[in-house]
């Protein structure tokens, strides 16, 4: 049952302004489905028999901007004084949906009942008055949440065309609540995922999101693939069901990235270690050889392939670029920690300089889902211990040309020169050397290299400036190219 102690005294307070006023005011939806599972509401939710003029008139400070009649009231919390919209929404009902996102007719004006009855799961169609502390529950929603069942109320396939971003709602909340579908709710998913193409993918994105932060991402991604919602977002991970790998791998590809996402959810990693987790060995299935030195299948390039498959997918998404940039750059690095015989401490340096400062323990967080995900035992400690102390010490050592002991301003000094692209030559060529070999990062040394630079032609000077990036890049280019001799891969 829920307390009415559970509830802040501001949205109690909204409560009596309209009970007061003399129109019924309910709880509605996600916050009452969460109050009866003893959880801490994210968002407040009321349904009320007052129009939208009379709940404006009744809260000054509200404001109405949609076709749906939902009054947004300012709402500033006591526990840490930030500004909270609670939505106050008219009974209501709907009808025709001819585009399955939007109904093309809102009657205001009718009974809780019939408000109810346009709700998406029976969970969030248990309405709670905090006056009367009155719980209406028409669709035996309680014996829902008791049994952890996702249902649909009343015709799912009337639900489902009414909006068909509830199908991919159903697996999100199935894997943040750590629920089951109800098995006429999931073939009515199936029957309709195809209508899921219609919805922006904005919206998608965002109850996508919400899947992979949940506690049990790789439970949701299954449901995806199950019932047929995969292909609006990742078909590219059909790929890799049944991509055998062998060596250390105990499982097929497509598991392999299920068991490593859900490693980095167990953890409570961000999400974009989680995506990446996700997406990490996404390019294998198109690089798969077999044959290779004590292994039965090769994947060589399968990162540099990954990392374009990942920006492609991310695009499609609509995902932030700047934290798909994130997402890309550890997918493209993932391998690194995993190759004893690349871990010198230049190596270090310029994986630094490549993934970022701030990513650098990202993927280290992600090499240990990787392990995990194999199935085998988990990354040696002594190994990981050893990585760790390696990264540690190359972030004290210079990896930025901020960090060199010379600057613009005194190279200029020396050379009697004027800001310009040899300048910037100079610093970024500087840096490939101190990247190299730490000790060079001396005043005396950088200040008698760079006036042995400047008598450098131009053009030699920025072939050295970008030595490390053009090095990369011939490495990813031949990569590329072996790869396409046996396979498409764009």
């Amino acid at each position: 049952m829920i307390s009415v102690q559970q509830i802040p005294l501001s949205i109690r307070t909204i409560s009596e302004t309209l009970t007061s006023a003399g129109f019924g005011a309910y709880l509605v939806g996600g916050c009452v489905r969460d109050l009866l599972l003893n959880k801490k509401p994210k968002d407040w939710d009321f349904t009320t028999s007052a129009t939208p003029d009379q709940i404006q008139a009744l809260f000054p400070e509200s404001f109405c901007n949609n076709d749906y009649g939902t009054v947004g009231i300012k709402n500033e919390t006591e526990t840490d004084e930030t500004l909270q919209v609670v939505e106050v929404t008219p009974y209501r009902s709907e009808s025709g949906y001819s585009d399955n996102r939007r109904p093309d007719t809102v009657t205001f004006g009718v009974t809780l009942a019939e408000d109810l009855a346009r709700r998406d799961f029976t969970v969030n169609a248990i309405a709670f008055d905090i006056k009367t502390q009155q719980i209406v529950d028409l669709y035996e929603g309680m014996t829902d949440l008791e049994a952890k069942r996702l249902r649909a109320v009343g015709d799912p396939d009337a639900r489902f065309a009414e909006d068909a971003l509830r199908m991919m709602r159903a697996v999100r909340l199935a894997a943040e609540l750590d629920f089951l579908i109800e098995s006429e709710t999931m073939h009515a998913i199936k029957r309709n995922a195809e209508s899921l193409s219609k919805i922006a993918m904005e919206r998608v994105l965002i109850e996508f999101v919400r899947l992979i932060d949940s506690k049990t991402p790789m439970q949701g991604i299954l449901h995806l693939e199950k019932l047929d919602l995969l292909p609006h977002l990742i078909p590219e991970l059909y790929d890799s069901i049944g991509c055998e790998q062998g060596g250390i791998h105990a499982y097929d590809v497509y598991e392999h990235l299920l068991r490593t996402l859900q490693a980095a959810a167990d953890k409570g990693y961000s999400t974009e270690i989680r995506i990446a987790a996700l997406l990490h060995d996404i390019g294998k299935p198109a690089t798969r050889r077999t044959g290779g030195k004590n292994k039965q299948y090769t994947f060589f390039g399968h990162e540099v392939v990954g990392e374009r498959m990942t920006n492609q997918i991310l695009t499609r998404l609509k995902y932030p670029k700047a934290e798909a940039a994130i997402i890309e750059k550890l997918v493209r690095w993932h391998m690194f920690f995993s190759d004893p015989d690349q871990i010198t401490l230049a190596a270090v340096r310029r994986t630094i300089v490549r993934i970022g400062e701030d990513q650098i323990e990202n993927l280290l967080n992600l090499r240990i889902c990787d392990r995990i995900g194999t199935g085998r035992p988990k990354e040696q400690p002594f190994r990981f211990r050893k990585y760790k102390a390696m990264v540690d010490e190359a972030l004290r050592d210079p990896i930025s040309v901020k960090l060199l002991k010379i600057n613009g301003t005194r190279i200029m000094e020396l050379t009697q020169d004027k800001p310009g692209k040899k300048l910037g030559y100079v610093l970024h060529a500087l840096l490939e050397e101190v990247l190299t070999e730490p000790s060079r990062n001396s005043e005396e040394y950088l200040e008698k290299r760079a006036l042995e630079l400047y008598n450098e032609p131009e053009e030699a000077l920025a072939a050295l400036a970008s030595a490390g990036k053009e090095a990369l890049a011939a490495e990813e280019a031949e990569a590329l190219k072996a790869i396409a001799r046996e396979h498409k891969v764009g």
